[in-house]
């Protein structure tokens, strides 16, 4: 394969990923909490011209592009209201801890309910995590009231405080579907939030911009076109070199 042919390749690759992603993106336009993907490219250096660097009539070495790594926009979206008691938005940095099937999870979709037990869990079922350990265990029918600094009450009772966490880095959480977080490096504990505020019958939207989006949609299917025709090229010149080749040593 010629490098037009392979650059043009590696291209078309890499905007599908992209295009994977600005999918995924759009699919949770209008999911609470929800925070977009963004992606980051790199150029491969392919490895046998890159050892042969030292000699001076060494080839250049191959470059190709590719997606190096995808990262996650945690920038705030708008507070929604909702006038829904369960629901939840943090105003600021932070987490909502919740306890997961394998540990916890951390996330800033505050749409809860009760169970049937009366706990105040996720839309999943996991139970929202209070803090220093423990969960939110409602008493009675009373109406539920959640304070800025996330002490919940019923009834004037006070039922416990909202475990609400943040990370140094937040590069070290990735994504474990449902809107959830974890950290990828064992090493990256939480600690707990300041300077937020918990607003009670509202919910943060997605942060992700639908008209954004779209017009990123189209650049990316253009670029991916103008790749065909660079690969459909490249293939066209190798053929046409053949066929010369031929004519040349019959």
């Amino acid at each position: 394969m010629d490098l037009v042919t392979m650059a043009a390749a590696s291209g078309m690759r890499a905007r599908m990923e992209a295009l994977e992603m600005l999918a995924n993106n759009l699919a949770n336009a209008a999911t609470p909490g929800f925070k977009l993907d963004q992606e980051g490219y790199s150029l491969y250096v392919a490895p046998e011209p890159l050892d042969a660097a030292a000699s001076a009539s060494a080839p250049d070495p191959v470059l190709l592009p590719v997606i190096q790594r995808n990262w996650t926009d945690f920038r705030q979206a708008p507070l929604l209201v909702t006038g829904n008691p369960t629901d939840l938005a943090i105003s600021g940095r932070g987490f909502f801890a919740i306890e997961g099937p394998k540990g916890p999870l951390y996330t800033r979709n505050g749409a809860f309910r009760i169970s049937r037990d009366g706990g105040l869990v996720t839309a999943e079922g996991y139970a929202v995590r209070a803090a220093g350990g423990g969960t939110i265990q409602l008493v009675g029918n009373g109406p539920l009231e959640v304070s800025s600094e996330g002490e919940v009450r019923q009834n004037g009772q006070l039922l416990g405080r909202l475990e609400i966490v943040d990370f140094p880095r937040l590069e070290g959480l990735i994504k474990q579907g449902r809107n959830y977080f974890r950290p990828f490096d064992p090493s990256l504990a939480p600690v707990a939030a300041t300077g937020y505020a918990i607003e009670q019958g509202k919910l943060e939207a997605s942060n992700v911009s639908t008209p954004e989006a779209a017009v990123r949609l189209i650049s990316i299917l253009r670029q991916f076109e103008m790749l065909q025709r660079a690969v459909a090229l490249g293939s066209e010149m190798n053929r046409r070199a053949i066929e010369e080749l031929a004519k040349v040593n019959p």
